[in-house]
């Protein structure tokens, strides 16, 4: 609750902020529009009173009645140039973002000059009822305003056609190009194109545990975010099982070694409502799912889950995240509930049957390893004892042994053998007969024992967290081999035998290699370990850039669906963008400082620093001779770029946000920008003329950009949902071939739009497989595929774009049908 109160006040902060800077903004116009105003009444006082005729070049739709029918009013109509300065005046007042509807009015006067019956203009906003939702729309193009009696003088004011959206009360106005003739009438459809899940880069390790196994197949099964991936080894393909619908915590194969088991987390929906977890049984070989357990059976979510052996694998052992960690057993026979009992309060980290006895079933976690026994449907435990030896603060894992033992790793990096005795029916509890002790303890690694893995000639596997050890034990745990995985990749997270050579391992940096003792170990999938934002598309080639918070950049190849290089940086990257002619790239870290790197080299072949907060963009002009750095300190700084992208000058810097950059874009002829900053604002720059901040946005509705980036816009107006509050769209992008747009939002979800989507709730394609807020999207060069990353779940979707059909932007809004119709349902993947 402090979190989200500190929020909304960093909200009201931003707000305040905003509307002082834009304030300010409206009194350096009064001043300026009232001086030129004096002038005008002084040098009109002595010219002739004869006002020439209105040029024909002014559109009709800018005149009023009078003027059209050519009779006079029986007052002075107004010069040209004075009408052209009121419109310039209302543009710029208009587009505050801190107009108020009460105040609008007011803004289509020329401040300075008293006004004489007046009549009250109408709501263009709808009225209150709208304005107090965080995101409506005033869709109606704005008739011209009628004549006010101005010191017996008309003034007219137009605003030429717009819109006006408003997100949390503020008003932002988008112009209408003068290709579209009836925007009421605009057809929104969802786009030919749509999204296929071609490849899932990345590994949950730093947080998983007992999480990769090896199928007959030659596939090893895994997961990330809300996907489960089966990577075949040796042809380097991947399936994905994608019933999913928040992050998997946990799976668990079947002794036939076909079907899986999984279990996920519980989420939130888009409206902040809880969705309930559920655990998957389905078939590694179809992918069809064979039993859903749940919802509304598990709380806060699923955390560990295991097959019985003994009996061919008739049930199932759940244990969710609730606090009191609900054990429950499931015939997987009848697909009904057998039983069910409270664990303890403490965290639980892992749950096997006996092998050889199904009414057996082991759990351990913080402080505890619990002994179960099933009798008559219902569920008894026994606490082990450790008496003259160490409570460890976590049994981090456990196997048995051939001979039934049972073999812990704990936190303090031992290995302790729990073997079966005689003991006292009273002192067990009811239906048993006989319990675990300790039997034998085994130093084994430098920290935690994280994994434990049974080979089948009896033999056994370790894995050690800090000394980043692997080590082979025999039967009677005497260590025969061990072996060092480099550090890059950090501890031994969990152990998969593919034979009694080789291995497959995961670690906590969600790696996942393969090797052997003896020729060592390999990556064959690797991914982020912390929050990604930045991400860049190579101009001509099938790479891509990625940056976050664990100080890592990341180059890879999409063709090949590998890294090609990665650095480690001193600070962590949060934007990045490609020069066009693709030698180089520039990032942009969260103190200020940003790099520009040598994408053979790897080196660093310049570098600057612009303020002290972090940078949010990074965007190359279309020929490559620009720069514009996005800060969080509300400027844009511009560099000339010479050298093939290898010296960089600064040109100058663009002032005028009232808050943070969020997104910028370039014109076609490299000489303008667009920008989007953290209070909802759209200005727009001519950078030719100096870093220029052009008041009057009415002559940019016509420009055509590069790229497309920014989340407002009235090209991108229809992404946005009713009732957004302005940060439920993290990231946007166009296809180069201007056809589609992909969105990124903050509910796990990537969106597919056609482009343009100037209409209030345009219909999309829409996919999951994120399991935390997508950070940013972007298309390859050739828009044969759509790269997503994930926030918190580190996790890089790559999307191949399939279907298409013909035409451009331009086209398509030039022809759009004049029929209305109802937005379909989006399409789920």
């Amino acid at each position: 609750m402090m979190e989200v109160r500190l929020q909304a006040q960093e909200d009201e902060i931003t707000l305040l902020k905003s509307s002082l800077a834009d304030a300010l903004r409206r009194l350096r116009i009064h001043d300026q529009v009232l001086q030129l105003l004096k002038q005008q009444v002084i040098a009109g006082s002595s010219a002739s009173t004869d006002i020439q005729t209105i040029p024909a070049t002014l559109d009709k739709s800018t005149q009023t009645e009078s003027t059209l029918s050519g009779q006079d009013s029986g007052q002075d109509r107004v010069p040209l140039h004075r009408r052209v300065q009121s419109l310039q005046l209302e543009d710029a007042l208009v587009e505050g973002p801190s107009v108020s509807e009460g105040n609008r009015a007011k803004l289509h006067r020329v401040p300075g000059m008293e006004e004489e019956d007046e009549e009250p203009e109408e709501d263009e906003g709808g009225g209150r009822g709208e304005q107090e939702k965080e995101l409506s729309w005033a869709s109606s193009v704005e008739e011209p305003i009628q004549p006010t009696t101005v010191r017996d003088k008309p003034i007219v004011c137009f605003s030429g056609q717009s819109i006006k959206m408003f997100i949390r009360g503020r008003p932002i106005t988008m112009y209408i190009p003068s290709n579209i003739q009836n925007y009421d009438e605009l057809k929104m459809e969802p786009p030919s194109e749509r999204l296929e899940l071609d490849w899932v880069y990345g590994y949950r390790g730093r947080d998983g545990r007992a999480n990769l196994y090896f199928l007959p197949t030659g596939e090893a099964v895994y997961f990330i975010a809300c996907v489960i991936v089966l990577y075949h080894i040796n042809n380097r393909t991947q399936r994905h099982y994608r019933k999913h619908t928040d992050c998997v915590r946990c799976l668990t194969l079947h002794p036939d070694k076909v079907r899986v088991a999984s279990g996920q987390t519980a989420g939130v929906d888009k409206d902040g409502k809880a969705v309930q977890p559920c655990v998957y049984i389905w078939d590694s070989t179809t992918l069809v799912t064979l039993w859903e357990i749940g919802p509304g059976t598990f709380q806060r979510g699923v955390g560990s889950v295991a097959f019985s052996f003994a009996d061919a694998g008739s049930f199932l052992c759940v244990i969710d995240d609730s606090n009191d960690h609900m054990l429950s057993l499931w015939d997987c026979t009848k697909r009904t509930k057998h039983a069910e009992i409270k664990s303890t309060n403490e965290a639980v980290f892992a749950v096997e049957f006996n092998p050889r006895d199904s009414a057996n079933i082991i759990t351990c976690g913080k402080s505890h390893v619990y002994f179960w026994t099933l009798s008559g449907g219902q569920l008894t435990k026994k606490q082990g004892i450790f008496g003259k030896y160490k409570k460890p603060k976590f049994i981090q894992c456990f196997v048995f042994s051939l001979t039934g033992d049972v073999l812990t790793g704990d936190s303090e990096g031992n290995i302790l053998t729990w073997g079966k005795s005689a003991a006292d029916i009273k002192t067990l509890g009811k239906g048993a007969k006989e319990t675990y002790q300790i039997m034998r303890q085994t130093r084994a690694h430098e920290g935690s024992v994280f994994t434990l893995c049974a080979l089948q000639g009896g033999g056994l596997l370790s894995g050690g967290g800090k000394d980043r050890k692997i080590i082979r034990w025999s039967a009677d745990l005497a260590p025969e081999r061990e072996c060092e995985i480099p550090e890059q990749f950090g501890a031994v997270r969990t152990i998969a035998a593919v034979d009694e050579e080789e291995l497959l391992v995961g670690t906590t940096r969600n790696a996942i290699l393969r090797g052997t003792f003896s020729d060592g170990f390999v990556a064959i999938v690797q991914g982020h370990v912390d929050e990604m934002w930045g991400l860049a598309t190579h101009p001509s080639q099938n790479i891509f850039l990625t940056c976050g918070h664990d100080r890592q950049v990341c180059l890879w190849n999409t063709e090949e669906h590998k890294l090609d290089w990665c650095i480690t940086l001193e600070e962590y990257g949060l934007c990045a963008d490609f020069c066009p002619n693709g030698s180089v790239v520039s990032v942009g870290l969260s103190t200020g400082r940003w790099m520009v790197l040598d994408l053979l080299t790897r080196e660093v072949v310049s570098e600057s620093t612009d303020g002290n907060e972090q940078l949010s963009v990074m965007r190359y002009s279309p020929d490559g001779s620009f720069l514009a750095v996005g800060s969080h300190d509300n400027f844009i700084y511009i560099y000339s770029v010479t050298e093939s992208g290898r010296r960089y000058t600064r040109f100058g810097k663009c002032n005028g946000h009232s808050s943070f950059i969020t997104h910028l874009d370039w014109s076609k002829d490299g000489k303008y920008i667009m920008s989007n900053s953290g209070d909802y604002e759209i200005l727009y720059w001519d950078i030719a003329a100096g870093c220029k901040l052009l008041r009057n946005r009415f002559e940019s509705k016509d420009r055509e950009w590069a790229s497309y980036t920014c989340v407002l816009g009235f090209h991108v107006m229809g992404v946005w949902l009713e009732g957004s509050d302005g940060t439920d769209i993290n990231a946007l992008c166009r296809s180069h071939n201007e056809k589609m747009v992909a969105v990124a939002d903050d509910f796990c979800k990537v969106h597919l739009f056609q482009y343009p989507c100037p209409k209030l709730k345009a219909p999309s394609h829409k996919y999951e497989g994120h399991g935390s807020h997508v950070t940013n999207v972007c298309f390859t060069h050739s828009d044969s595929h759509l790269l997503s990353i994930g926030g918190k779940d580190t996790c890089i979707l790559q999307w191949k774009v399939i279907g298409g059909g013909v035409g451009n932007s331009q086209e398509r809004l030039a022809s759009a049908s004049s029929t209305s119709t109802s937005s379909p349902e989006p399409a789920t993947s």
